[in-house]
């Protein structure tokens, strides 16, 4: 019960990284409110931890690259839960795309999503915390950390993230608000999509790859068992004195330098 009373905001709770945080802080006794646009799954996701309990899980729609949506949304959640405490910006999409053929569209599609949407949900987030204190996570990707060829805008809107995140957690920091950005290598459904583009070749590669480069296990984590704890821990109490970190949650893949 780390987390018993806190109230919580969980983006992208439909699947992957997401539908892991918001189990994991229901099971921690949280009160949380899931967003997403996948609302089948979402819903499910949220039901699900809820008849577990202890704490409780409510689904929402919400398209975060709509600042209207989302403040319309945080305002709903924060009036009925009577505040905020934590928020977990988990939502974000992928891209593939050489450097030389990214379009102005594509380029837009992913911006607007894992940059604009962790613009519009922190400031929204700050807007409740402010005063009281909070917790805001962002996730990010090694892809911000390093060359990703052929995913060059996804890289640049990761990194964006990264950059947001420090600077939130300079300006913010003296109103009892910690921001941190995650930095994980987990195996999601975003991940298997990734390597259904792949070719069998290529494919016998990237394992071969992975296998040689994360020490753990030589293959990414599972969101549930291996990062949904550290998310568990970036909502207590026990990290009121961590923020403006980049936290690498990958098996070794890569350090954060």
């Amino acid at each position: 019960m780390q987390l018993d009373g806190k109230r919580v905001i969980v983006t992208g709770g439909a699947r992957g990284i997401g539908a892991a945080t918001v189990r994991a802080f229901v099971a921690e006794g949280a009160t949380v409110a899931s967003l997403d646009l996948r609302d089948e799954l979402g819903a499910q996701v949220a039901r699900d931890a809820d008849d577990k309990g202890p704490g409780t899980a409510r689904y929402l729609h919400c398209d975060i690259a709509d600042r209207t949506q989302v403040d319309a949304t945080f305002s709903d959640v924060v009036r009925d839960f009577g505040g905020l405490d934590v928020l977990a910006n988990i939502a974000g999409i992928g891209g593939g795309a050489a450097a030389a053929d990214v379009t102005d569209e594509e380029w837009d599609r992913v911006f607007a999503v894992n940059v604009k949407g962790t613009l519009y949900t922190n400031q929204a987030a700050y807007r409740a915390m402010r005063g009281a204190g909070g917790r805001i996570i962002n996730v990010a990707s090694d892809a911000g950390l390093q060359a990703s060829p052929y995913r060059g805008h996804y890289s640049a809107s990761k990194g964006a993230v990264m950059s947001w995140t420090r600077t939130i957690a300079a300006e913010w920091g003296p109103e009892g608000i910690t921001a941190n950005a995650l930095v994980p290598a987990m195996w999601t459904p975003l991940y298997e999509a990734s390597r259904a583009r792949m070719t069998p070749e290529a494919l016998a590669q990237h394992d071969a790859r992975m296998a040689a480069q994360i020490p753990i296990g030589g293959r990414l984590g599972d969101p549930d068992v291996d990062l949904a704890p550290v998310m568990v821990f970036l909502a207590g109490d026990g990290s009121r004195f961590v923020t403006g970190q980049l936290i690498s949650v990958n098996g070794g893949l890569n350090s954060v330098r």
